[in-house]
């Protein structure tokens, strides 16, 4: 069973990155920090997790690099610098390339603030994807939370990431972003 439904495809089927649900928060979230995003931004904001399908796990050796499989796509269709949009959505990804993460990593990041938290936490335990999260969690104090008073924590932590470096960052472009009100 494991080998037919790896936790990233259960993630993409009815998990937390599950793959309508996931990218209407994750549009919100782009409208919310730069504005209605283009059709082409629209797109790469629709196959940014698809990577998760071949993926055992979320946050090891194969999650880490799943954004690679929708980059190829976006490129492939778009061009490279959506392609690199894709790419960068990923802070450990862009990290290991030495590359600033992309407008799509925040917007990814705030997506969590459109997400309910009963429907959210309902995926991720269907899924099987908390056990993972929680599993990594640096902050060991954070163990100790329930799995709403976690939800709650990381909500906040993502707000408050996405809404610093959403506002202020180098777009695939090139050009620099501000913030459309």
């Amino acid at each position: 069973m494991q080998s037919l439904f790896p936790l990233g495809r259960r993630s993409l089927l009815f998990g937390v990155h599950q793959f309508l649900w996931h990218p209407w928060t994750v549009y919100r979230a782009w409208n919310h920090l730069y504005g209605r995003p283009d059709w082409r931004e629209v797109v790469c904001i629709f196959l940014h997790d698809w990577g998760y399908w071949f993926c055992e796990n979320m946050d090891g050796k194969e999650g880490r690099v799943h954004p690679e499989f929708g980059a190829k796509i976006a490129a492939h269709l778009l061009g490279r610098e959506y392609g690199d949009l894709v790419l960068y959505h990923s802070r450990y990804y862009s990290n290991l390339h030495c590359q600033i993460p992309s407008k799509l990593c925040w917007a990814d990041k705030l997506s969590i603030v459109y997400d309910p938290k009963w429907f959210y936490l309902l995926r991720a335990k269907l899924s099987g994807e908390i056990k993972e999260y929680r599993l990594y969690e640096k902050d060991k104090q954070i163990l100790d939370l329930t799995d709403g008073e976690w939800f709650d924590y990381l909500r906040e932590e993502f707000l408050n990431i996405a809404e610093v470096n959403g506002r202020n960052l180098v777009s695939y472009h090139g050009e620099r972003e501000v913030r459309k009100s």
